[in-house]
């Protein structure tokens, strides 16, 4: 059987772009690294990684740092490490009672942040979805020296394929998000996208579940560092776990969901915590239970090593994680060798703006051919 001549170009151009991507990964990872380093760590040749970095410097995803001694004779090796000066992503989030955008670059450094707290339950969503991309124009052009590789919209409810499936709390159903948003977007789950802004942004190990308090209450599963989806890509929805079978009826339509006992309508504030108030302690030591209750079914499920508690539950964590620690305990001993480290998210309110950024950061480091130019293999 004869080669067909043509398809060597494109055989060249696949391996050229895995490299490349092969290359920034391990600067990512790892950097700053020399030319050596990358070239052991990669299993590719000196030479080849020399025209990889060349190209990449060329298209400003890294940057050169002054020359480093290894200890060893020779001419120093010069490292290379990711460079902020090119390329940017642009994250968004829409909430309940607010709408957020980010712009964020290469070396995930926040260049701009936008919040505009407003209620969105009584709104279309096609004004929804026209305010919050005007409020990413906007960030976008305080960031105008960046290219933008991408925009990623975090919603809080099930989504597939650019589509809402059903958002209680925003009284959203069946939303062709993608759609209405009018140009280019990928469209995510929020507690997805604060499961992946914890883990890129804050101190969350590479396993975890994190566990997002708002209004609704969503969970986003981290393992091995990357997001599990679920078959259809809506994995996750801890709010409408039912903890009481004769409980209140929530806006799912169910009734003794997690969400009508520990979501944000329910939560005391931390300052009438931090004052003593018995009956704020009361509401957050029984959405705690109820929390715990949740969890625990979600522990033997999955087995998360920690649960990161963020979004509201964050701030309120030293008065909400004594009752989860109690349920935890009371459901799990006998059961588990060790019980999960339970924590709050270090990323705060900006997690799921900032993991949807960090959602087109990724695939420009797994693809960076789309910007980088050609003059090597």
């Amino acid at each position: 059987m004869h080669a067909n001549p043509t398809q060597a170009p494109v055989r060249h151009g696949a391996m050229r772009a895995q490299n490349l991507g092969l290359v920034l990964g391990e600067v990512a990872r790892g950097g700053p690294l020399t030319r050596a380093a990358l070239a052991e760590l990669t299993g590719l040749t000196k030479t080849t990684v020399s025209r990889l970095v060349a190209d990449l410097l060329d298209a400003e995803l890294v940057r050169e740092a002054p020359a480093v001694s290894g200890g060893e004779r020779g001419r120093p090796g010069v490292e290379v490490s990711l460079s902020g000066d090119r390329v940017a992503a642009l994250g968004l989030e829409v909430n309940v009672a607010y709408l957020a955008a980010c712009v964020v670059d290469l070396t995930r450094d926040v260049r701009v942040r936008k919040v505009i707290h407003r209620d969105n339950r009584a709104e279309r969503p096609e004004d929804v979805l026209a305010a919050v991309r005007a409020l990413g124009d906007e960030a976008a052009s305080e960031a105008s020296d960046l290219l933008i590789a991408g925009t990623v919209l975090a919603i809080p409810g099930p989504v597939g394929r650019g589509r809402v499936h059903n958002a209680p709390n925003l009284g959203w159903r069946d939303v062709e998000v993608a759609a209405l948003f009018g140009r280019p977007v990928t469209v995510e789950n929020e507690a997805n996208m604060a499961a992946l802004g914890e883990r890129e942004f804050g101190e969350a190990p590479a396993d975890f579940l994190y566990v997002s308090g708002e209004t609704g209450v969503g969970a986003g599963l981290v393992s091995g560092g990357a997001l599990y989806r679920g078959v259809l890509g809506v994995a996750g929805e801890l709010g409408h776990v039912a903890v009481s079978s004769e409980g209140p009826s929530c806006r799912c339509g169910a009734t003794g969901c997690l969400e009508v006992y520990a979501g944000r309508d329910t939560l005391p504030s931390s300052e009438a915590l931090a004052s003593g108030d018995l009956s704020a302690l009361e509401a957050c030591r029984s959405a705690g239970h109820a929390l715990g209750v949740a969890l625990s079914s979600a522990v033997n499920l999955l087995d998360p090593g920690t649960i990161v508690l963020g979004g509201v539950y964050a701030p309120l964590f030293p008065w909400l994680a004594p009752a989860v620690r109690e349920v935890l305990a009371q459901r799990l001993a006998r059961l588990r060798p060790a019980l999960p480290a339970l924590t709050a998210s270090t990323t705060g309110p900006d997690a799921a703006v900032l993991g949807a950024a960090g959602q087109v950061l990724q695939r420009v480091i797994r693809e960076p051919g789309t910007y980088a130019g050609r003059s090597g293999a």
